[in-house]
């Protein structure tokens, strides 16, 4: 997969700490990359909250998790602050990172999708929605880290 690098933040305590997130720096580690369309949307929120939820299960699993959609940082802020979202957002605005991955879709910007990137930096697994609706579980995912961390 290719190297990215795009602007975010991180809700951490009481703080958004904000910072420049690189795909190639995770390099050793497993990387779970979530795209989805829009801040404070139904669908997303109640994906990203239960990724939020499942941290410590992905965690676990060495990976870093990273939600990923065309908004602003500002805006991710006031979600991550509204949703007490603990993963950092990344704000892929020109949705070039989304192109790149195949996924980007015009009206809503981008398809709801999942890339678990394995420690090498190849794609391990994809989830890519056709419906807005549909969004794989954390225990899902889970399942699949613990295939890339003993493959």
């Amino acid at each position: 997969m290719g190297d990215f690098s795009l602007p975010g933040g991180r809700l951490s305590e009481d703080v958004f700490v904000r910072g420049q997130y690189a795909l190639g720096e995770q390099r050793g580690n497993p990387v779970v990359l979530a795209f989805y369309p829009g801040d404070n949307t139904p669908v997303c929120t109640t994906q990203l909250c239960s990724y939020s939820d499942g941290l410590e299960a992905l965690s676990a699993c060495g990976a870093q998790v990273w939600g990923i959609s065309p908004q602003g940082v500002d805006s991710h802020e006031a979600f991550a602050r509204a949703r007490g979202l603990r993963m950092p957002l990344l704000a892929d605005t020109d949705r070039e990172v989304a192109r790149a991955f195949g996924i980007s879709a015009p009206v809503i910007g981008l398809r709801r999708a999942v890339f678990v990137i394995a420690p090498d930096g190849t794609l391990h697994w994809k989830h890519v929605g056709t419906l807005g609706m549909r969004f794989p579980s954390a225990d899902t995912i889970a399942e699949q880290l613990v295939g890339v961390a003993t493959g």
